[in-house]
Formats: C-alpha cells, sequence, structure tokens
C-alpha cells in the first residue's frame, strides 16, 4: 500500500498542480503532523532539475504555515491552540519547550525548525503561546527550514539518480526507518 501510495504521489510531481499540491501540504505541515519530507524527496527525484525550485516552495510554504501557527499560538490559544499542541506533545514537553523559549528563544526555532526530532509545529504553535517576538520567529524559520530543505534538493540535485535506485531496492526498510524515526519523536514528545 506504501509503495502504490509512494508511485502514485511520484506521478503527482509532474501534474499542473504539483506546485500547489506541494505547497499546501508544507503549509499544513507547520500546524498538524503530516510528515513532509518524503513529499521533498520524491518530488526532487521525479524533477531533480526543479529541485531548487520545490526547496524555495517548502521553505516559503513552511514558514507561512508556521507564521499562522504562530498566531493559532498568540490568539487562539484558548480555543484552538491547546487541542493542536496536545495532539503532537504531552503538558511535560510543553512546559519544557517554554523553559527552552526562555532560555534560548531563537536558538530553539532554528534548532526545531531543522531537525526532523523535533516537529516544528509544536514550536510554532508554542512560540506564539510564549510570544516570542514574531521577527526573530520568523528569520529563525526562514534560516532553519530553508537549510533543511535546500540540503534536501541539493543532496538530489546531485546524486539524485543513485539515490532514486537506492531508495527503489532499499523500499520496504526506508519505510520501517522513517517510521521508526516518526514513533521515535512522537515518543520524545510524550515523554
Amino acid at each position: 500500500m506504501i509503495r502504490r501510495t509512494y508511485d502514485w504521489m511520484g506521478k503527482k510531481a509532474h501534474s499542473p498542480y504539483a506546485h500547489w499540491w506541494f505547497f499546501i501540504l508544507f503549509f499544513i505541515e507547520a500546524i498538524f503532523f503530516i510528515p513532509v519530507d518524503p513529499l521533498l524527496i520524491l518530488f526532487c527525484i521525479q524533477q531533480p532539475k526543479r529541485a531548487w525550485q520545490f526547496a524555495f516552495l517548502a521553505t516559503i510554504a513552511s514558514v507561512l504555515g508556521g507564521i499562522a501557527a504562530y498566531f493559532i499560538g498568540y490568539a487562539l490559544w484558548e480555543t484552538v491552540g491547546r487541542r493542536l499542541i496536545f495532539l503532537v506533545t504531552s503538558q511535560e514537553t510543553f512546559d519544557r519547550i517554554g523553559q527552552l523559549y526562555r532560555q534560548y528563544e531563537v536558538w530553539a526555532v532554528l534548532i526545531a525548525g531543522f531537525t526532523p526530532m523535533l516537529p516544528y509545529k509544536a514550536i510554532t504553535l508554542t512560540a506564539g503561546f510564549w510570544r516570542l517576538p514574531l521577527l526573530p520567529f520568523i528569520i529563525g524559520s526562514l534560516i532553519a527550514r530553508g537549510a533543511r530543505f535546500y540540503l534536501v534538493a541539493g543532496i538530489i540535485r546531485i546524486w539524485g539518480d543513485s539515490i532514486k535506485q537506492f531508495i527503489d531496492h532499499w523500499f520496504n526498510y526506508l519505510v520501517l526507518l522513517f517510521v521508526g524515526l516518526v514513533a521515535s519523536s512522537v515518543l520524545f514528545l510524550y515523554r
């Protein structure tokens, strides 16, 4: 089933609406839990000459989604923000993130925006709640998300054919590894 989804999404990379699909999913990813890195990899593999475009779209969509999530946390915490944040984290982790904000502010955004282990949406929602200054939040998000997405696009741009062969050959094991990473992220957030 996952392989059929992978092949189906690969075909979507050539659709006239590919950019819209891509943009919307990366926007939503900053608010809800949607693992989009495989989508970026897939789109870049399908169209390696457009890898930089996909990295740019991913960055802009993710940061705009991050700003939307920031305002949900800032202005709509009691009605929407609380429900969203506790879908992806626990009260203890939320309190720990708040302590990190008070201590590190933008560094927390940079680290969470770049690494896949701490979901960016947990950071975006709580940044608004903890009233992190908006401009440093946006700049940190642009740097972190851009670095992450352009790194993936660059790697695929350089080694695209061999990466495609590697993914095709080891697909089932890579899916298991990805599921393991997602599960460990969830366990980390709920401990």
